[in-house]
């Protein structure tokens, strides 16, 4: 039965073969090699395994010749372990009398799905970036649509306006029925304008005072800033005043010393000779001597 099965797949219609310049392969999620030949095609095979992953988890697939006959129970499932050496050992008890080329085949498999199932949970620890898709069409449109909703608010606002003006004016006359939601809200929003009018025109009148309550106050230290510079210079002037008659009066004194000298020396210079009369007890006469 395989060997038709094989025979009919291998030269006519397979869909899940794909035909390429060198070689063909297999589409078959049963398939454990992935290529298109009679040892690892499971449909010409009667008695096949593999070893699948889902969810995270490997599986052994085993097909036999005695459920060929029920499609809906084919394929046992086992769960094998998430330890490497315990899958490994759980492959050869099941698979003890099986050929040769199926084992090896399935613990390459289970080795190769060990090994991206390492690396899947690598990854996933990592910080990575999100491609988040743009989608131009839906922002273009909802920017259209926020243009179009804020003209319309515009409009709406302006007629309210203009219609509220000509209620002011009298250019209905006498309307009755015009509501009392839009009128009063008109009437808040004059009277709040005017609130803020009368605030910012005495704003404005603090400013005002305070800028001349500065001037003053910067016009009095001025003053006082002039009246003691003043006060310095005639202190100033004093003092020269005062130092100038010391100097005169220290010169006079100078002056005087040495007229004091020269009339002293002058006195000892002139001082007129004194004669002296005495007389001896031998001499008998008087003997003048000159002092």
């Amino acid at each position: 039965m395989a060997m038709i099965v094989w025979s009919i797949i291998n030269k006519s219609f397979c869909s899940y073969k794909v035909n390429t310049k060198t070689q063909r392969f297999c589409r078959n999620e049963y398939n454990l090699t992935g290529l298109c030949n009679r040892s690892a095609c499971p449909l010409a095979n009667s008695q096949y395994a593999t070893v699948r992953e889902e969810d995270g988890n490997c599986f052994l697939y085993m097909k036999t010749v005695e459920r060929s006959g029920f499609p809906r129970n084919m394929w046992e499932k086992v769960k094998l372990s998430k330890s490497l050496e315990k899958a490994l050992r759980q492959i050869n008890e099941y698979l003890i009398y099986w050929p040769g080329f199926i084992k090896q085949k399935c613990k390459q498999r289970l080795l190769k799905i060990s090994q991206y199932l390492i690396r899947m949970r690598k990854l996933r620890l990592r910080r990575q970036k999100k491609l988040v898709p743009i989608q131009r069409k839906q922002e273009r449109r909802e920017r259209r649509r926020e243009e179009k909703a804020l003209v319309a608010a515009r409009l709406d606002s302006a007629i309210e306006k203009e219609l509220l003006e000509r209620l002011k004016r009298g250019t209905y006359g006498d309307i009755y029925n015009f509501p009392q939601v839009a009128f009063n809200k008109a009437l808040e929003e004059e009277e709040d304008a005017e609130v803020n009018m009368e605030g910012e025109d005495y704003g404005e009148d603090e400013e005002n005072e305070g800028e001349e309550a500065e001037e003053e106050i910067d016009e009095e230290l001025e003053k006082e800033l002039e009246e003691e510079s003043e006060n310095e210079e005639i202190e100033y002037v004093e003092a020269d005043s005062d130092l100038e008659r010391e100097l005169e009066s220290e010169s006079d004194m100078e002056d005087i010393e040495p007229k004091a000298t020269t009339s002293v020396k002058d006195n000892t210079r002139r001082k007129p000779r004194l004669e002296i009369e005495y007389e001896t007890e031998t001499l008998s006469k008087n003997a003048k001597r000159t002092v």
